[in-house]
């Protein structure tokens, strides 16, 4: 059965309108644009049939006909500040779209939080058994210093119970996304099909010197942090290329000097520093390499402590999935599908630690994505969901 791709450009664009900004989006977890675009999408499920909840984590959650097993598809419905219409919604309209089409096998969610507003896949893990009340007390959001159970409390969603996963009821997860780089547009490919996702590993490094005057400290007696955090990123970046593989990827993604005045040598610096691969013993291996580096770091005039951040393990995707997907997209754009594996985090990842997962790509122009000019051909998203729905049809169909 074809999907109607007017009906899911509609449901994709309406989706938008919760906290459009410029040509894309800014709905940040559990903002009022988050919460309103939550209930749409409730309603949307009830009116495509499906029993439509909303978790005490804020998972949207359209559970459809029949004890299984069925197909879990969606994705994260917020999305990072002024940033994409696509990333995360399209799985998620995908899901709800192919739920109308099929009629039955399947369930649909939007996840809260992927995005890591106050936490790392905060929806998916919760609904995976992972997230305990411990978490959700300590938990604050990182643009302002919400406490999550207040955020949750004026969002409505505080004393609903959390949905966790049955994974008798499954057969397995399938989630949709935009690439969010570009091989599929520099190759002419039109679908990717997700071998597996990296894990990454972040750190918070804190550099401590001694502030003092600028025009009266020589140099030869100054303990400057911020000189030392330099130094130490610029041996990253010769070090790591040294030991890194042909997918690993870092990144410094923010520096803060303290306290920051032209005319003050900086006593306190920090930075945040995560790298990414699919390959957990080379992760092993770059930590060891940070590690030394910052051994040799403390070394100078400066302390230098290193502070263990969040970090997620790389995760491969169910080969039976991989293959379904990669038949569908050959019957329909024969030749013009890649297996290829995901830079980003998505929570197939989380998913795939308890149930089958696997992950479709469409290609992003330009490659931009978390940036509110991130953007799909139109073509390519009705495309992408006549896979998606391909697949989902067969793997039910071995199912049965």
């Amino acid at each position: 059965m074809p999907v109607d791709g007017v009906r899911l450009l509609h449901d994709l664009h309406a989706l938008r309108e919760f906290g459009r900004y410029k040509t894309g989006v800014h709905r940040p977890t559990y903002s009022p644009q988050d919460v309103h675009s939550r209930h749409w999408l409730a309603t949307r499920m009830a009116e495509a049939g499906l029993e439509a909840s909303i978790d005490g984590i804020g998972n949207v959650i359209g559970r459809g006909r029949g004890d299984g097993p069925v197909l879990l598809l969606g994705s994260h419905s917020e999305t990072q500040s002024h940033a994409g219409w696509l990333d995360g919604a399209l799985g998620v309209i995908y899901g709800l779209e192919v739920a109308r089409t099929l009629g039955r096998g399947v369930d649909v969610v939007a996840w809260a939080d992927e995005e890591g507003h106050f936490g790392s896949f905060l929806g998916s893990r919760s609904f995976c058994g992972l997230v305990d009340d411990a978490e959700l007390d300590a938990a604050r959001s990182r643009e302002n210093d919400t406490r999550l159970r207040d955020a949750l409390q004026a969002a409505g969603f505080a004393g609903q119970p959390r949905a966790t996963i049955d994974p008798a009821r499954y057969r397995g997860y399938l989630e949709a996304h935009i690439e969010q780089g570009q091989e599929l547009e520099i190759s002419g490919r039109r679908i990717g099909v997700v071998t597996a996702i990296v894990g990454s590993r972040q750190f918070r490094i804190v550099f401590e010197g001694v502030q003092n005057h600028a025009g009266t400290t020589r140099m030869k007696n100054r303990r400057d942090a911020g000189v030392a955090l330099v130094r130490l990123a610029s041996a990253i970046d010769r070090r790591f290329p040294e030991v890194a593989g042909p997918l690993t990827v870092w990144t410094t993604g923010r520096i803060t000097l303290a306290p920051g005045a032209p005319s003050i040598v900086p006593g306190h610096a920090e930075m945040l520093f995560q790298f990414r691969d699919t390959d957990p013993v080379l992760l092993d291996v770059l930590e060891q390499e940070l590690e030394a580096l910052v051994a040799e770091a403390a070394k100078g005039p400066c302390r230098v402590s290193l502070v263990r951040g969040s970090r997620t393990a790389p995760r491969p995707m169910d080969e039976g999935f991989q293959s379904a997907l990669e038949g569908a997209a050959q019957r329909h754009v024969p030749g013009l599908h890649m297996r290829m594996p995901s830079g980003a985090g998505h929570d197939a990842q989380i998913l795939a630690s308890r149930i089958p997962a696997g992950m479709l790509f469409v290609p992003s122009i330009g490659g931009i994505s978390h940036h509110w000019a991130e953007d799909t051909a139109e073509a390519d998203i009705v495309l992408g969901c006549e896979v998606f729905c391909d697949a989902a049809a067969q793997i039910l169909s071995r199912a049965c």
